[in-house]
């Protein structure tokens, strides 16, 4: 890929979004239908669909134990799931774990595979018979996460008045009455910005690792204009030195931010399903003390 974007003429063209039919061109809210990023979600929804099915059929042998022994792939991705379900789903979500699971699982695992096909040189490949329209990554567009995040916004609201009614709503009104409106409207405004959060943070660490690539590519041109082939060539191998750690870096990044998003949905949504269990255990501790 760094050889690619070496040779690119604008290494930005990486980064920004290329649409081939927008509703309304020109205007000042996009509403791209087909896009590469748009595209590129499309295929990791697809690679998913394909392969995850295949990796987990996967088994050791047709013995007893060997039927329910996962290999391969399918070891890797049943130690995640596994993981991620007992050491962060279930301390969040608690008996409402299992309702939640498939949905977080199926998140990570697509925010996971548009960052990295993100990181795949689809767009050089493919320029010749495509032109922008495959390549980029999908999770560096604000509206992709945006639209991720207020899923997370739907579930949280959805699931709260869905397992506690008006209960949900009752618990942002704390304190004395007086105070009661303020902490609701100061409780709401929290919880926008929660789903803010979530995406700017996403959007924000895929486009800046992109954006950095692209700035020192642009020196190689910018130095071969100033100084001929050979000071291109000079400067070119010192970016090439610098960007092979960014890179692996940025592998780092794609796994560590889906993740992120991933945990922090689960965080959000325990907070909302679980107001009656936090009570009652709150009320159990104090019983507690009160008997010792």
């Amino acid at each position: 890929m760094l050889g690619l974007l070496l040779a690119s003429d604008n290494p930005l063209s990486h980064v920004v979004q290329h649409t081939a039919w927008d509703l309304n061109p020109g205007g000042p809210l996009a509403l791209p239908i087909i896009s590469n990023h748009i595209i590129m979600q499309v295929l990791a929804g697809l690679l998913l669909i394909w392969l995850m099915p295949r990796f987990v059929r996967q088994r050791a042998g047709g013995d007893e134990v060997g039927v329910l022994t996962p290999r391969g792939f399918g070891n890797a991705i049943e130690a995640v799931c596994v993981g991620m379900r007992d050491s962060l789903f279930k301390p969040n979500l608690g008996r409402y774990t299992d309702a939640f699971a498939p949905y977080l699982w199926s998140l990570f695992f697509f925010l996971f595979t548009c960052n990295i096909l993100g990181m795949i040189p689809i767009a050089d490949l493919t320029k010749p018979f495509t032109g922008h329209l495959l390549g980029g990554t999908s999770t560096g567009n604000i509206w992709v996460t945006g639209t991720l995040a207020t899923l997370t916004l739907i579930l949280i609201v959805y699931n709260g008045l869905r397992f506690h009614g008006m209960a949900y709503v009752k618990h942002f009104f704390m304190g004395p009455a007086y105070l009661a409106w303020f902490i609701a409207i100061l409780e709401i405004m929290g919880l926008l910005f929660k789903t803010l959060a979530l995406a700017v943070r996403l959007f924000a660490n895929m486009l800046a690792g992109h954006i950095l690539l692209a700035v020192l590519f642009g020196f190689v041109e910018e130095a071969r204009l100033a100084f001929g082939v050979g000071g291109g060539l000079g400067i070119g191998f010192a970016v090439v030195l610098i960007s092979v750690p960014i890179y692996f870096l940025e592998i780092l990044v794609a796994f560590l931010h889906a993740f992120i998003f991933t945990v922090l949905t689960a965080v959000f949504i325990g907070q909302a399903v679980n107001i009656h269990h936090d009570d009652h255990e709150h009320d159990h501790d104090h019983g507690s003390v009160a008997a010792h």
